[in-house]
């Protein structure tokens, strides 16, 4: 497990985290991210995805964070304050992901398809908002707080408003994935 890599990028990502220790103990974001690893792997072995939802609704239960277990979720992962996220069943998250609490990577169909968005590396996502359908957002982007996004958003963009509205980052440095991912938050 990446245990105190996950740590280390809570304190990297939290000015509140005041030690590893209470970070271990206190975080639910974290908490639910490695309920969610547990979750997974038990997704992927057939015939134990009846207990993978099992273990996903217990963690929800704990965290208030609800992560479908076939959600694909990259390292360094940080989910800040929590309640309220929603990450539905086809969402793929890259490396070095954050969101704040209220988030929604939802569907718009009800098809057996890809229905939920993709997160390349470097997103930053804030509270409230809401991203909706199979789209990508693209690498080292940001989604403001209550945004509704339905459309996709290039690499090193800014989406913001209700349907989003997208621009480039102002001064933003192309996403390095080999670079110190606090840059960008």
């Amino acid at each position: 497990m990446h245990i105190r890599e996950d740590i280390r990028t809570a304190r990297s990502h939290d000015p509140a985290a005041r030690s590893a220790v209470l970070v271990f103990l206190t975080y639910s974001g974290l908490h639910a991210i490695w309920w969610h690893r547990l979750a997974h792997r038990l997704w992927q072995v057939r015939g134990l995805r009846g207990l993978a939802r099992g273990v996903s609704q217990f963690s929800r239960f704990l965290t208030g964070i609800e992560i479908h277990p076939a959600a694909q979720i990259g390292r360094r992962f940080f989910i800040d304050h929590g309640m309220g996220v929603v990450i539905g069943e086809t969402a793929e998250i890259g490396d070095d992901c954050m969101m704040y609490h209220g988030v929604t990577l939802g569907g718009r169909s009800l098809e057996p398809v890809k229905r939920h968005p993709t997160l390349q590396d470097g997103v930053t996502v804030g509270a409230g908002a809401k991203i909706l359908g199979p789209v990508t957002v693209g690498a080292g982007s940001i989604v403001g707080a209550n945004a509704v996004v339905v459309h996709d958003v290039p690499p090193n963009s800014v989406a913001v408003g209700i349907p989003a509205q997208i621009r480039p980052r102002s001064g933003a440095v192309e996403y390095d994935p080999f670079e110190d991912p606090s840059v960008y938050i």
